[in-house]
């Protein structure tokens, strides 16, 4: 009759009879837009893709390079390439502690990780951002792995997709940061020239120089749903016309309602549709 007693017995084996109690840390993960509790299991499987109101969580760049190549296999490409400190650049802390403690941080060599693979047979250059990497910004690493994506591309007649998350180019190496503006688009000119295909994947957030430059340069340029996309943020451009703003200014399906972003795809279905859009861009009888 144990169950009825006030003081349950000790459990066999427990240290402490007051922490008698179910852990469920590392288990269960509240959605910000529904407040759904989701199993983490199943977040995993559904790419991080809340199954109630299909909330897409942000998405590390290894794992979104899993996603986009067939069977998760890719070849990983300039992993040598990273930052450096060429202003000496000294904020509230040195900008070259920053890089270390971004590196920890997020498990990376800087703010893009790029590789090669297949997506739906196509021969794929890829790159993804990622935001724990200094905010995904761009500086003079990121400019240079891109530029060689595209370089490769074009030698070796692939095609490129960019997974951009950024809050635009990286402050603390000025100037430089922002020639990588014109660096890539560059060398994104050369590939439409040998008509190639360039397909660019907006997530969020996807804003500032990255956004004025190659983000918005895809000959298929696909957002997730609702992320944020533009130059400035929205409070900015408030304070500068003094006009409030339309509700959903700035996020994926107002952009594609007014013409900037040419679909917005659920990320499940994401690499499907790039598969799709490569049979036909990739397709020599229709003269690519």
């Amino acid at each position: 009759m144990a169950w009825f007693r006030r003081n349950k017995p000790k459990i066999e084996g427990h240290p402490n009879p007051a922490e008698q109690t179910v852990r469920t840390e590392g288990i269960f993960e509240k959605c910000p837009e529904c407040d759904e509790a989701l199993y983490r299991r199943e977040l995993r499987e559904s790419f991080e893709v809340c199954i109630h109101c299909g909330h897409h969580f942000r998405l590390n760049a290894r794992k979104r390079l899993e996603m986009l190549f067939d069977e998760g296999v890719y070849e990983k490409l300039d992993e040598e390439v990273m930052s450096s400190d060429p202003l000496d650049f000294v904020d509230s802390k040195p900008y070259k502690e920053r890089i270390k403690q971004a590196k920890e941080k997020s498990g990376l060599p800087e703010a893009l990780v790029s590789g090669k693979g297949t997506v739906g047979g196509h021969k794929v250059f890829a790159g993804a951002m990622d935001m724990s990497f200094i905010g995904g910004s761009m500086g003079s690493a990121v400019g240079e792995k891109i530029t060689r994506l595209v370089e490769r591309a074009l030698k070796t007649r692939g095609a490129v997709v960019i997974f951009s998350a950024s809050g635009g180019a990286r402050m603390q190496e000025g100037t430089l940061s922002l020639m990588q503006m014109a660096k890539i688009s560059a060398v994104l000119a050369q590939l439409h020239d040998a008509q190639l295909p360039f397909i660019s994947v907006l997530t969020d957030p996807t804003t500032g120089g990255v956004t004025a430059s190659f983000a918005m340069l895809g000959d298929v340029n696909i957002a997730e749903p609702k992320a944020l996309i533009g130059f400035a943020g929205p409070r900015v451009i408030e304070q500068t016309i003094r006009q409030k703003l339309p509700q959903g200014f700035q996020r994926s399906e107002f952009l594609l309602e007014h013409g900037m972003v040419d679909m917005v795809v659920d990320r499940r279905e994401l690499k499907s549709e790039v598969a799709r859009l490569l049979d036909f861009m990739m397709n020599e009888e229709l003269g690519n």
